[in-house]
């Protein structure tokens, strides 16, 4: 006898440091009333600050934090795997696993995990999908002269990308959209669909159950009767017809894998710390100040918490010089946070520049 049961699909959520990841995936929970879904979400630092951007507060959203920045190069012990195991204990509560890795993430690694005889038979993956920063590209941020460390994490998470989402392009034309395209298509030429996202909104057709990797079933075989012919479900996709990028291909993602931890283990240039502090902030100058140091030092990333000195809760997010605050929920006694990630960045020098600029506001 053949034993089928239906896996669970997992569509992966991929992108350069803040490409928008966070607010994508807010608005696609916002739009999925009509199933079940566990969210993991993995950051580079110290603390989580995407997780609590995430309102999860609407039934069916369950969210789980996996720190350390390289999901799923743990081995065996790592939060990730835990979480997974946990997740395929009891995966018929939920319908589709999400999950958001981090900015200087490739996500080999969470593919080859999936492949692995332990979750091959639990989950399947759905899709890819890498959001792209689109006027940073655009400006020529990605370029290898200007900045070749974020090129080299940009190219290869586009290069294991299902669809590609062209992020914050709401004040973009036509020409810079076309542009745009060009650019992502030049970059990883096997990217098979391109997607607009207006207001960091994607339509859930276009973001789940595309099933671009095959079949959801498995097969478990139990007594095989002599003489039957094997039963097994054929993909949906062929996606090698499609343009000729194998993700089944599980010795080239060991490969994959391989090559990708060893370029971040070897290469301690990218840096996160935290810095808080309990006075109360005036946010406009801390606006400006996080603006000044982003231009000073190889910052390439901020984002974290503040309360102002009106009593109101502000989440900052900055890539690059470019910082929006948006009002977050108030908690009584929680301190100011903000996390820095670049490349070569130094902790002792970014805090030097916040206490003189903001020297009522002791940051440490």
């Amino acid at each position: 006898m053949t034993q089928h049961h239906l896996k669970t699909p997992v569509t992966i959520v991929t992108g350069f440091l803040g490409s928008g990841k966070t607010t994508l995936l807010q608005n696609l929970l916002n739009q999925t009333h009509d199933r079940t879904l566990a969210v993991i979400v993995n950051e580079f630092g110290e603390v989580s600050i995407d997780g609590p951007l995430l309102d999860v507060r609407e039934q069916g959203v369950e969210l789980h934090d996996v720190h350390g920045g390289l999901l799923a190069y743990g081995g065996e012990g790592d939060d990730f795997t835990r979480t997974l195991r946990a997740l395929a204990a009891r995966r018929h509560t939920f319908d589709h696993v999400l999950i958001e890795t981090s900015g200087l993430a490739v996500p080999t690694a969470v593919m080859v995990t999936l492949e692995s005889p332990e979750f091959a038979d639990d989950f399947l993956l759905d899709a890819t999908l890498v959001v792209v920063d689109t006027p940073l590209l655009l400006a020529g941020d990605f370029g290898a002269e200007r900045d070749e460390a974020a090129a080299r994490v940009f190219d290869a998470q586009l290069e294991y990308a299902d669809v590609a989402v062209l992020n914050k392009i709401d004040d973009l034309g036509e020409g810079d959209l076309l542009q745009a395209e060009a650019d992502v298509r030049y970059r990883a030429p096997r990217v098979r669909f391109l997607e607009l996202a207006y207001g960091a909104v994607l339509d859930t057709q276009l973001t789940l159950g595309l099933n671009l990797h095959g079949s959801r079933r498995s097969v478990t075989h139990q007594a095989p009767v002599s003489g039957a012919p094997g039963d097994l479900a054929q993909p949906l996709h062929d996606h090698t017809t499609l343009d000729g990028h194998s993700h089944g291909d599980l010795d080239a993602h060991l490969h994959s894998m391989s090559t990708h931890q060893h370029f971040h283990e070897h290469d301690p240039g990218w840096q996160s710390f935290r810095l808080t502090s309990d006075a109360a902030q005036n946010l406009s100058e801390l606006v400006r100040t996080v603006q000044n140091v982003a231009r000073v030092f190889p910052v390439l990333r901020v984002k974290g918490f503040v309360s102002d000195d009106s009593g109101g809760r502000y989440a900052v997010q900055a890539v690059r010089s470019r910082v929006e605050t948006t009002p977050a929920t108030p908690q009584a006694g929680a301190p100011n946070e903000l996390i820095f990630i670049g490349y070569h960045i130094s902790r002792k020098k970014v805090i030097e520049a916040l206490q003189k600029a903001l020297p009522a506001e002791a940051w440490h």
